[in-house]
């Protein structure tokens, strides 16, 4: 059985993405989560002993350790064959959507840092956020028109719907203007078992970080907090 190591999950974005590809395509792993330690920047020791890079999701499959979110997902599409779409056409494109998201949006990470718990008011949405808002979106109506939905490669939930998780997440916590069809996507994302599952215990988590709390309280005002105190 796979074992997968994340982090907090009111906060680690990154480990959201294989731990919802796996919860809801039905792959059985064991989960081991390491929260982070005071700060990030002081977590590396502690994740070193799991993880080769001191970060966090790795994946280990008896000897082999797999590290980084996109190569968990290929090595994982190696071993499932319903990790990405089963068409080409939509594989080749959900690929290459994944790869974006794993690369690119810089501002919408920097300017919502993923929170799952709470609900903020930006102070501003700068040129900058608002384009990687607009691409987002743009990405998903592509992929919801092209290959018919529900989800952005076709009938089923596959890695790039796993790889945007994060990003309804911040949908929902920053309230992010988005058009009807980008919203209805991001309902029913939310709806998803594993989604649910990944929430409620992220508002159940009693930790706080203080690099991500104030890195993320920097952004706007905060309207509610729906942690556990």
């Amino acid at each position: 059985m796979y074992t997968l190591y994340i982090a907090n999950k009111n906060y680690s974005s990154w480990s959201l993405r294989p731990w919802v590809l796996l919860t809801e395509l039905g792959i059985p792993f064991e989960e081991k989560l390491a929260p982070f330690r005071g700060g990030t920047s002081s977590s590396w020791d502690a994740f070193r002993e799991f993880s080769p890079t001191g970060k966090v999701p790795c994946l280990h499959d008896g000897d082999m350790v797999v590290w980084d979110s996109l190569s968990i997902a290929e090595y994982l599409a190696e071993r499932h064959a319903s990790v990405w779409p089963t068409d080409a056409r939509a594989r080749a494109w959900a690929r290459s959507a994944a790869a974006e998201m794993h690369s690119g949006f810089q501002e919408l990470r920097s300017q919502c840092p993923m929170n799952c718990g709470i609900r903020l008011q930006l102070h501003a949405i700068s040129p900058a956020l608002s384009r990687d808002i607009a691409r987002v979106q743009e990405l998903w109506r592509e992929g919801l028109n092209r290959f018919g939905g529900p989800y952005l490669g076709g009938d089923a939930f596959t890695a790039v719907d796993a790889f945007y998780a994060p990003v309804v997440f911040r949908m929902q916590s920053y309230r992010l203007p988005i058009d009807e069809t980008s919203q209805a996507y991001v309902q029913r994302m939310l709806a998803l078992p594993s989604m649910r599952h990944w929430y409620d215990a992220a508002l159940k988590e009693t930790w706080r970080d203080p690099d991500h709390e104030e890195e993320t309280l920097r952004q706007g005002n905060l309207l509610q907090d729906l942690r556990t105190a």
